[in-house]
């Protein structure tokens, strides 16, 4: 018998975005200009645009529940991407599919407040997170999430690494921790993993553009498309980080709003985005970036 073709499906669970800068919107762009097959499961209706939120209205826990049964019973994804979560009783939920589907490659953005600082998640919530990182396979924080998950003020890169550490010493299985709220003309990333000791880093120019909202959903979800189509962490990595760059310069000189707009999601079409092949023997110099152990 021959075999059956299958799309390769990345689920994301956040929240929606009417203005489809970021959430669930940015989430499917990301997987169709990459090839996969998007899946969603909404946990909060908001009112926002591009210049912040005004209003989250979660759906119950029931609800989001149904939704992920209805998915994984029929069509389950290979890769998911977690985003907002409303409440912590919606982060409960997601956890017990990620220990019922270990398999499965889980991607956590861990969306605390936005970034017009509306808050997202309450202190219960940022527990809850702690308490299931070993159910994670990667953790994406910027350094204000990393902050408040872990009391380490992140203000440079050391202090980075210090945070990044002890979310590896609180049962992470990796993080990429986030530069681009770090000050400088370079944003620098950090990954951790519990393969090597030593955190590789990521350097890169800073891209000036105001089209820079919905940028940690993308990145999480490109990287969820990329785990979804088989690609090691590494390389997941490297190509959402390709991704995101290409979005942002893509959106420098176009209005999308009166403040933070979307960035440019509609590249040239999935065939530009580099597949896993294309990466593999070149993962540390993908996109013009610098990477390298940090001895």
């Amino acid at each position: 018998m021959k075999a059956r073709a299958e799309f390769a499906r990345m689920l994301a669970i956040g929240g929606s975005d009417p203005s489809g800068g970021a959430g669930i919107q940015a989430d499917l762009k990301t997987a169709t200009m990459l090839g996969v097959y998007g899946e969603a499961a909404i946990a909060a209706l908001t009112a926002q645009n591009s210049l912040g939120v005004q209003a989250v209205f979660p759906v119950s826990a029931a609800c989001l529940r149904a939704q992920l049964e209805a998915v994984f019973e029929d069509a389950p994804p290979h890769a998911v991407k977690l985003g907002m979560m409303g409440t912590v009783e919606q982060f409960e939920v997601v956890m017990d599919f990620a220990q019922r589907f270990p398999e499965i490659s889980w991607v956590c953005d861990p969306v605390l407040r936005s970034s017009s600082d509306f808050p997202l998640m309450d202190v219960d919530g940022k527990k809850s997170i702690l308490n299931n990182l070993p159910r994670l396979t990667l953790l994406t924080p910027n350094a204000h999430e990393a902050s408040a998950l872990t009391g380490v003020e992140v203000r440079n890169k050391e202090e980075a690494q210090v945070a990044g550490r002890a979310l590896m010493g609180m049962g992470a299985r990796a993080v990429l921790l986030k530069g681009g709220h770090i000050p400088g003309d370079q944003v620098t990333d950090f990954l951790f993993t519990r393969a090597n000791q030593d955190v590789l880093l990521f350097t890169f120019p800073r891209i000036d553009s105001r089209n820079d909202h919905g940028t940690g959903c993308v990145l999480a979800s490109a990287i969820a498309s990329y785990l979804a189509q088989g690609c090691t962490l590494l390389e997941a990595i490297q190509g959402g980080r390709h991704f995101l760059r290409q979005a942002l310069q893509e959106a420098t000189s176009i209005w999308n709003g009166h403040g933070h707009g979307g960035m440019h999601l509609h590249l040239k079409s999935s065939t530009d985005a580099p597949t896993c092949d294309e990466q593999a023997g070149t993962a540390l110099i993908l996109d013009g970036c610098n990477a390298h152990q940090d001895e």
